[in-house]
């Protein structure tokens, strides 16, 4: 049964965005995600409301897909499962250990939705690992007519290339398909007080010390806090070296903000544990990151990796203050089209901030004007503040993405005015 609701206090995760619309639809089916879509004028997809920008912002519709969060099928012969579009990594993962199999990444957080997370490419850490929605083989998604349509890499595979980041422009992405690995043991372990300056010749040694690494800093004293390593498990006994670049092996669990109590993250010590167990930073039954809080991301190519962090080095007495944590990772290169990592690896520069908007505000153009020159690209969920111009410039594939947006959405049903500024303003 379709419930609607009015929350005239309706906000993100954050708490930062309150939306600007009440008016939210609870379909239990497709179906009744088709009879939304037909009557609405203008509708937007609401996922784990993850996202610290208006992309997922409505006037007048949204459309909540948490009860169609089930697991569709499980194809053992071709290694791939379908689950609905409201469905959370943090409900699939256990699903998947449970039958065997794994996903190749996950997020730092597993609370977010499956399909927000893919729209905009959302990702985890490691030089072999691409983003989130590399994972995608096939989707289904309702078009601004209500029709459903079906496309799969297999047959379709160009199409999924600019569908599957399609940061909730051409319709209600209502099931998605992800392939599969076998399931895996990890571990990780955390060092403390690496030097700043071992990454300038040793940085890729660095990233690709684990399956998966994350670098912390609050950009004090030219160090990173700690370097997390996240590595499949392969039987060994041996542990772990207590120095790593200089860094000192950590004695006991951290949380990434080392003020908050570890019970929150992951466990570390190099204690073996489920794949999906370890490849978050944050449990999830428990309050990730920091909760009230502000969030930026910047992508910049991997051969330019150690100039952009000194660059952002530079702004270190105008970023400290308002910052909570910053997290440097890699990601593979990939062929999506309006993916930040579309032909590219990439070194993404996370910050993690207080809640201080009209401080942010004024910081986020000095860093982006210092990684101007090496054409950093923003996530799509996340705090920037580039000309559209620059945004545009910097995703090549856009005039083919804009030409899709069109078939599907003629009339611009599912654009808000956060893609009409950052996509069609020149």
């Amino acid at each position: 049964m379709q419930i609607m609701s009015s929350d005239m206090n309706h906000k993100n995760w954050a708490g930062n965005i309150a939306y600007s619309t009440g008016h939210i639809h609870y379909p239990t089916s497709i179906e009744q995600v088709q009879e939304i879509v037909r009557k609405s004028a203008k509708v937007k997809a609401l996922g784990s409301r993850h996202s610290f920008n208006r992309i997922a912002d409505s006037t007048a519709d949204h459309i909540s897909l948490g009860a169609l969060n089930n697991v569709i099928s499980l194809d053992e012969s071709s290694r791939t499962v379908t689950v609905g579009g409201g469905m959370r990594y943090g409900e699939l993962a256990p699903y998947l250990q449970e039958k065997g199999y794994a996903l190749p990444n996950l997020a730092s957080l597993p609370h977010i939705s499956i399909v927000g997370a893919c729209a905009t490419a959302t990702h985890g850490s490691g030089l072999q690992n691409g983003n989130l929605a590399t994972a995608v083989s096939g989707m289904e998604f309702i078009t601004a007519s209500g029709e459903a349509v079906t496309i799969s890499g297999k047959e379709d595979g160009e199409l999924l290339k600019g569908a599957v980041v399609n940061l909730g422009a051409i319709g209600i992405v209502t099931k998605v398909t992800l392939n599969l690995q076998p399931a895996f043991q990890m571990k990780q372990v955390v060092y403390r007080n690496l030097p700043m300056e071992a990454l300038e010749t040793n940085f890729r040694a660095i990233m690709e010390s684990g399956y998966s690494v994350s670098l912390f800093t609050t950009w004090e004293n030219k160090n990173i806090n700690q370097v997390w390593i996240k590595s499949v498990e392969d039987g060994s006994a041996s542990a772990a070296a207590p120095e790593f670049f200089g860094a000192r092996l950590a004695t006991h669990d951290l949380h990434p903000l080392e003020n908050l109590s570890a019970a929150h993250a992951t466990a570390q010590m190099g204690v073996s544990g489920a794949w999906y167990e370890r490849l978050p930073h944050f449990k999830m039954g428990f309050q990730p990151s920091a909760g009230e809080e502000l969030q930026s991301e910047y992508f910049v190519p991997v051969e330019h990796a150690y100039e952009a962090m000194s660059a952002l080095e530079e702004l270190q007495a105008r970023i400290t203050p308002h910052l909570f944590v910053s997290e440097i990772r890699a990601i593979a290169a990939d062929e999506l089209w309006m993916s930040p990592c579309y032909g590219q690896a990439c070194i993404a520069f996370h910050f993690t901030w207080k809640q201080e908007w009209d401080a942010v505000r004024r910081i986020l153009p000095l860093i982006e004007q210092v990684l101007a020159p090496y054409n950093a690209r923003p996530h799509w969920g996340k705090l920037f503040t580039m000309a559209p111009p620059v945004v545009q410039a910097r995703f090549s594939r856009l005039s083919y993405f804009r030409q899709l947006v069109q078939q599907y959405d003629p009339d611009g049903k599912f654009r808000n005015a956060f893609l009409m500024h950052h996509l069609y303003c020149d």
